[in-house]
């Protein structure tokens, strides 16, 4: 079994380690970076991630701004120790964005998902109004906003996942959101010529969180595990952020848009009996599986970036030592087996 990590100081070492491609595309660009919504599940490793690519390609003097409200005070020392800017803002409440620092590169990280059917008015503010803001405030940068596949309708599996070609057909209010993010940055790069890349994730893995940890910790506990949703995309969290800090040398007033997810469609009934084996547990498999699954094909993001080093398998192996070694969850449950989009 590969190697895996025996604390979070190693897990997120290799997290913010950049490849030699992200280093090149960093080498060839210029200026500082803002990263809002930098507090969240991905963007603390993302912006010491960038940090560090930027230093690696002879970048020192640009500086990497992480803005987010900052809730966590270890966040913030982690991130300032790293050589990240942190800059404590609320970006929803504050009505003015003039004391946002300025940059040529801007990462749209803010994201409104849990409790988005019980407040659909707050998802819509945060996921759709809010980019009309930034949009604004940043007209003249190169914007990589995320969103998520879940913008997509159900495919089979054997289609290979929805490609970007495949018209947007959300389900329920954080779906329809998502997609309205979307739409109001490409307004932005049809009306004021800025330069946007769209990257739908779904769904990253970082051992403390994701579908893995979900499927994993159920086997662990003895909990029964549904495959109604039988088929299911993971990435690695390292990949997912280099592809997320690459997509700005794409960004164009065309609007480049790539599925961000792993090259394999994944069987959860195989992840669950896999964990099984490894954890020594006995598998209880729920539910009626049904022929369709929210599923992104990667084609194109594999041709433009290249595979992610850590496989499927090896995330498997890996978040079964994690969990068996008894280290931190620190996120809720994605939710990744929801099907009537309500978070």
């Amino acid at each position: 079994m590969p190697q895996g990590f025996t604390s979070e100081a190693e897990l997120e070492a290799r997290l913010v380690a950049p490849s030699a491609g992200l280093v090149e595309d960093f080498a060839k660009g210029a200026g500082d970076i803002v990263i809002l919504g930098a507090g969240g599940k991905m963007g603390p490793t993302l912006a010491v991630l960038a940090r560090n690519a930027l230093n690696a390609a002879g970048r020192e003097s640009d500086t990497v701004y992480a803005v987010s409200r900052f809730g966590e005070e270890s966040v913030r020392e982690r991130l300032t120790q790293a050589g990240v800017e942190v800059v404590q803002f609320d970006l929803v409440k504050n009505d003015s964005l003039d004391a946002l620092p300025d940059a040529p590169n801007v990462i749209f990280m803010v994201g409104a998902k849990f409790g988005a059917a019980t407040s659909p008015s707050w998802a819509w503010e945060v996921n759709a109004a809010l980019p009309d803001r930034i949009a604004r405030r940043y007209r003249t940068s190169a914007i990589a906003a995320l969103s998520t596949g879940n913008v997509y309708p159900f495919v089979p599996a054997s289609s290979g996942g929805a490609s970007e070609d495949v018209a947007p057909s959300p389900i329920g209010e954080y779906a329809q959101s998502c997609l309205g993010r979307e739409r109001v940055f490409e307004f932005a790069a049809e009306e004021r010529g800025t330069r946007v890349s769209i990257v739908r994730l779904n769904y990253a893995v970082d051992l403390r969180y994701g579908v893995l940890a979900d499927i994993g910790s159920a086997v662990h506990s003895g909990e029964p595990v549904s495959v109604a949703t039988a088929n299911v995309n993971v990435v690695w969290q390292g990949y997912a952020n280099e592809v997320v800090l690459r997509s700005l040398t794409h960004a164009s007033t065309d609007v480049f848009t790539i599925n961000l997810t792993g090259p394999e469609t994944l069987s959860v009934d195989a992840v669950a009996h896999r964990f099984g084996s490894l954890l020594g547990r006995d598998v209880t498999i729920v539910g009626e599986p049904q022929p369709t699954a929210l599923l992104n094909d990667s084609s194109r993001c594999m041709a433009l970036f290249g595979y992610p080093a850590v496989s499927a398998q090896t995330l498997i192996e890996w978040q079964a030592q994690w969990i068996e070694a008894g280290l931190p969850m620190t996120a809720k449950p994605t939710k990744w087996a929801v099907r009537d989009g309500k978070f």
